[in-house]
């Protein structure tokens, strides 16, 4: 497969969802990244499976940190802005122009960008939960964006989030789209799933004071 350009995958939607963002608090777009970085990244998060650097991801931090598959049954590999690769080079741009436009447009003091790949085997989900910590309000934003090719209704593995006035909605991890949502603000859960899920997750972050 050819390289993804950088010019490629700078996405049209930067402004509509700093705008959903602005009234509603969440956004979903879909066609984030082209088709061909969508792809790649899912093969880069395949490759780093293969070499061992997943793990059963956590609940809780520090001397709290526990596995509870009952719970949250993903498992992550971190990723590093400082170790781009030519398949994870389209996302780090993107999502640093993202940055730079919610900033200038909602003030949100967004210093940094954290996340990892995730991936939910068959079976798996994450209940319902807020992903600002306890204590710490370092996460601002947080982004889901979906990795999966050909997802249908069936397969499960939504993203329900629970919007104001506990309304609960239902995003398809569908290859692609992105998901952005206020980490404080709003809770939410992925559903059982009944085939590999997999996603790349993370967090705008504020400077800690």
């Amino acid at each position: 497969m050819a390289p993804v350009s950088d010019a490629a995958v700078f996405s049209t939607a930067i402004d509509p969802i700093c705008a959903a963002i602005a009234e509603d608090g969440w956004a979903v777009t879909e066609d984030f990244l082209p088709a061909g970085a969508i792809v790649a990244l899912a093969r880069d998060a395949h490759r780093r499976d293969t070499t061992g650097e997943f793990r059963h991801a956590g609940i809780g931090r520090g001397n709290d940190l526990r596995q509870r598959a009952d719970i949250r049954g993903d498992r992550i590999a971190w990723l590093d802005d400082g170790e781009v690769n030519t398949a994870t080079r389209p996302w780090w741009n993107a999502i640093e122009r993202l940055r730079i436009a919610l900033n200038g447009a909602l003030f949100l003091g967004l210093f940094s960008f954290e996340g990892h790949y995730a991936i939910y085997p068959p079976g798996a989900s994450y209940r319902r939960h807020r992903d600002r910590l306890h204590g710490d309000d370092e996460r601002v934003l947080s982004c889901v964006l979906y990795l999966n090719e050909s997802w249908a209704d069936a397969d499960g593995g939504a993203l329900r989030i629970y919007v104001d006035g506990g309304a609960a909605r239902d995003i398809l991890p569908v290859g692609g789209t992105l998901v952005c949502f206020l980490s404080d603000r709003f809770e939410h859960e992925v559903l059982p799933t009944t085939r590999e899920r997999l996603a790349l997750s993370g967090w705008f972050r504020r400077r800690a004071l």
